[in-house]
């Protein structure tokens, strides 16, 4: 198996032909599974990732996906050799590759840190909350991990307060008296993440990012913000998402309600 630099192989062999310097790679989507390509596929949902020219600063564009077996291909499109993941019509095969994509990369947002998934820390609370309001007990869960690893005592360099990191205006505003108390926190939390996603129609993924950055980014940006650290946090959160719903006993579900990934082959 292809260790500690494959991912970073397999994408510098994606950008072999071109110049040097910042380096793209679409991270491209369709029915289920993801690719990556150095151009737009037809057909799929992509989004352009850049990155310095740099092996050791590569990124993990599959995500949690686990162990990835797949074909690098090169077709013509548009006058131009391309490179990716998936084949397409047209594409020859260049190499197979094997990567192990992280299990979980702490992110830099927030202050818990994506690991084990932790059912045992204040369950009859979240179980409590998730009833009352209606919020996925796995999503408050997984916010709850990536805000505080569930600290009751935990504030951030912002002022964040307790398990659900809330606050203190808006601590306020939900009748919190105690914010180190895990139950007035996780309840807090829970009636605040379900005004988000009323305003959001369900959407987990603008939730999760107006729980991080404010309502009035999101608004602003029209959708989740460019800041690092809220991009940062909302990946964390799919991670964490994933590895409840698994240790709650629920059906698979990614962040954007999909089906989980799977690798294009």
């Amino acid at each position: 198996m292809v260790r500690p630099t494959a991912l970073a192989f397999v994408l510098l062999a994606l950008l072999a032909t071109w110049p040097a310097q910042a380096r793209t790679v679409y991270r491209c989507l369709r029915d289920g599974t993801v690719s990556l390509s150095t151009a737009p596929e037809p057909g799929s949902k992509c989004e352009a990732r850049t990155f310095e020219d740099d092996p050791a600063k590569v990124p993990n564009l599959w995500g949690a996906l686990g162990l990835v077996k797949g074909t690098l291909y090169e077709r013509e499109q548009d006058g131009r050799i391309v490179y990716g993941t998936r084949e397409l019509p047209g594409s020859r095969k260049v190499l197979a590759f094997t990567v192990e994509t992280p299990k979980g990369e702490p992110a830099h947002a927030g202050l818990g840190r994506v690991g084990q998934a932790r059912v045992d820390r204040f369950a009859p609370q979240f179980r409590a909350a998730a009833k009352k309001t209606g919020v996925d007990d796995a999503y408050l869960r997984a916010i709850a991990h990536a805000e505080s690893g569930f600290d009751p005592g935990a504030v951030s360099p912002k002022g964040a307060q307790g398990v659900m990191q809330l606050m203190p205006a808006t601590a306020r505003e939900l009748g919190v008296t105690d914010p180190s108390s895990p139950a007035q926190s996780i309840d807090a939390g829970a009636r605040h993440l379900r005004g988000l996603l009323r305003k959001y129609r369900g959407d987990l993924v603008l939730a999760a990012a107006a729980y991080n950055a404010g309502a009035g980014v999101v608004a602003r940006y029209g959708g989740v913000p460019p800041y690092r650290e809220t991009r940062e946090y909302v990946e964390k959160v799919r991670a964490l998402y994933a590895l409840y719903r698994r240790a709650l006993g629920l059906a698979p579900r990614s962040l954007d309600g999909s089906e989980p990934l799977r690798a294009a082959r």
